[in-house]
């Protein structure tokens, strides 16, 4: 066996322990990347984003596309209609990523998933961070709390009514406390927006 069929092999077996491949994952155990142009060619790995590899017929999780996401912005946060859906919270089904990123970093340009990319600093930006393995990859994603003052922090552009029914839903199924919605309500200055609505499911 050649010295390049033996590199495949062990990406093949790299490509088994990581569901979605980059070049710098190879450049780590000190592989070639040229082995990945080749599997691609000879049908072994498939390219399922720009310098992103995988097996052919692997199954994918639900998330795939927050993984792909996380590896292409690594800054950002997986935020709001997204988060929601992450947290099985409401009834929205994003038909694009939803992506916080700091104020002054340049939009990603993706070609797939699509993404909605909201600006955020300080606390709100850095605040109430879940980081989740999909496939193999971390992926960080607001916690569910946080996710909901977000909602309102930003309910001009999703909708009052899609904050109120997060809000309701993540109450009734106790995903989370009155404490934290008053927490992250105040990283976000949206204490007072939140205030009569939180006042009225703490009372029911």
């Amino acid at each position: 066996m050649s010295h390049l069929q033996t590199s495949e092999q062990a990406v093949l077996q790299l490509a088994r322990k990581h569901p979605l491949l980059r070049a710098r994952d190879l450049a780590r155990e000190g592989l070639p990347t040229i082995a990945l142009t080749r599997l691609v060619s000879a049908g072994k790995l498939e390219r399922v984003g720009r310098g992103i590899y995988s097996l052919p017929n692997q199954a994918v999780s639900e998330n795939r596309s927050l993984a792909e996401v996380a590896i292409r912005v690594p800054r950002g946060v997986i935020c709001l209609v997204s988060a929601l859906r992450v947290h099985d919270i409401g009834t929205q089904a994003p038909h694009e990523i939803w992506l916080a990123i700091p104020h002054r970093m340049l939009s990603p340009r993706l070609d797939k998933p699509a993404l909605r990319v909201i600006r955020m600093s300080g606390p709100s930006l850095t605040e109430g961070i879940d980081r989740l393995k999909v496939d193999g990859v971390e992926v960080s994603v607001f916690n569910a709390a946080k996710t909901i003052a977000d909602c309102f922090k930003f309910r001009n552009k999703i909708g009052l009514d899609v904050a109120l029914e997060a809000l309701r839903d993540g109450w009734q199924r106790r995903k989370v406390t009155m404490d934290d919605l008053w927490r992250y309500a105040a990283v976000d200055r949206v204490a007072n927006v939140m205030r009569p609505y939180l006042e009225t499911i703490a009372a029911s």
